[in-house]
């Protein structure tokens, strides 16, 4: 969410968390959960980072991220769910899984990877000619897709199947506020790396 808080120019501190051993400050401030994102503000904690992204919006009202137009508000909000829920949820099936059930999965993750293709039509990003609501939430794809894709050799978003959606991802890491608060990309396929082999052995048990 820190795109967000950047678009709006709102001054922050990033503190960065081992989820392997976690802090005591995390567990104050998302007992229930127990995991990042958090955005603490006037003492008191915001989790989940689609509760997050509506928490800022809210809260600082300048350099909107979302439109007047109450169609346009709603739109944004139902493809930031619909990339939490269905686009997210189906690559990280195929992501741990292998052989006939990654294929499936890999054809599930299409499937709804091209409703996102259907919404880009005729706009540069999901909000229009500027970054808005829904692309802060599915940014994830511009991170973490080249990273599953490398880590299985499978193919999620090629330009020859999702041409609009392969250029959204472009145009949104290109920019410069999104750029610059990439984690590195070698501790991220690392990370996958591990969190892979730990689902396909806990499958392999099962």
């Amino acid at each position: 969410m820190l795109p967000a808080l950047k678009l709006k120019d709102v001054q922050y501190d990033t503190i960065f968390e081992d989820l392997s051993n976690k802090s005591p400050l995390l567990l104050q401030y998302n007992p229930v959960h127990k995991k990042v994102p958090v955005l603490v503000h006037n003492g008191k904690s915001v989790a989940e980072s689609f509760v997050i992204l509506e928490y800022i919006e809210e809260t600082w009202k300048h350099n909107p991220l979302l439109s007047e137009d109450p169609h346009e508000r709603d739109a944004a909000r139902f493809w930031a769910k619909f990339g939490d829920e269905k686009v997210l949820t189906s690559i990280w099936e195929a992501f741990i899984s292998e052989g006939e059930k990654q294929e499936e999965g890999i054809v599930k993750a299409k499937e709804n990877l091209k409703y996102l293709e259907g919404e880009l039509n005729g706009k540069k990003f999901f909000g229009g000619e500027q970054i808005g609501f829904a692309d802060i939430a599915l940014g994830w794809l511009t991170e973490y897709v080249d990273v599953f894709e490398e880590v299985t050799s499978m193919k999620l978003i090629t330009e020859g199947e999702l041409p609009l959606l392969s250029e959204w991802k472009k145009s949104f890491a290109d920019a410069p506020i999104i750029k610059e608060n990439f984690p590195p990309r070698d501790k991220l396929v690392t990370k996958f790396q591990a969190l892979r082999e730990t689902n396909l052995l806990k499958n392999v048990i099962k």
